[in-house]
């Protein structure tokens, strides 16, 4: 990938968007290299999509029970990304599995709250806690066909702490998810990178 002078991002959200929100502030310095030309969601009513209106940023809502089946929600999706031509798509707390024409397509990036490939799936946090490790932490990947497995770009381990809970612990995942995805895709756009196998090179 050569990077744009501004590359251009479509950010997809299911929630409240914290992560979203960490872009946009980043995305407000010009030496940044990106902005966010479109936020998308698979459904209503969420402040993730709040939070892009408040930035004047467009959004999309392309919802699963809308469509005859994934296929058509798959392709709508695509489409409506595609209206943006992004450089980059970055999944942000978005809770859908997009197909591989999808990802293909367009380079998306996706975090995970693990040290992949360690605890992959929706209860990551749960799994490690279960496991009792004593240190997990955070994954910035690339998404590929399929589930938390695509080539690793970036992680920073959170320290598990005695009495810690789900909710503890998320907490401070979340905190180090939010500025490792900003450092990762400021990196990505500014300075460009190539992928080779499972290896994200970066200069």
């Amino acid at each position: 990938m050569v990077a744009r002078v501004t590359a251009r991002l479509v950010v997809l959200v299911s929630g409240a968007g914290t992560n979203l929100q960490a872009l946009l502030d980043a995305c407000a310095d010009p030496a940044y290299g990106a902005r966010v030309v479109a936020v998308g969601a698979d459904r209503d009513g969420i402040e993730g999509l709040e939070r892009a209106t408040r930035a004047d940023v467009p959004t999309f809502v392309v919802r699963l029970p809308d469509c005859a089946d994934r296929d058509e929600f798959n392709d709508r999706t695509l489409d409506a990304i595609a209206a943006y031509e992004p450089d980059l798509v970055v999944l942000a707390g978005y809770m859908k599995i997009l197909a591989p024409r999808v990802v293909e397509r367009f380079p998306t990036l996706n975090t995970h709250p693990a040290l992949l490939p360690s605890f992959p799936g929706a209860h990551a946090v749960a799994d490690a806690l279960a496991y009792g490790v004593t240190v997990t932490g955070v994954t910035v990947h690339f998404v590929d066909a399929g589930v938390d497995t695509g080539p690793v770009v970036a992680q920073r381990a959170v320290e598990v702490r005695l009495g810690d809970d789900e909710a503890a612990l998320h907490e401070r995942i979340k905190a180090v998810e939010r500025a490792l995805l900003v450092e990762t895709v400021g990196r990505l756009v500014r300075d460009g990178y190539r992928i080779e196998g499972r290896k994200v090179v970066l200069p």
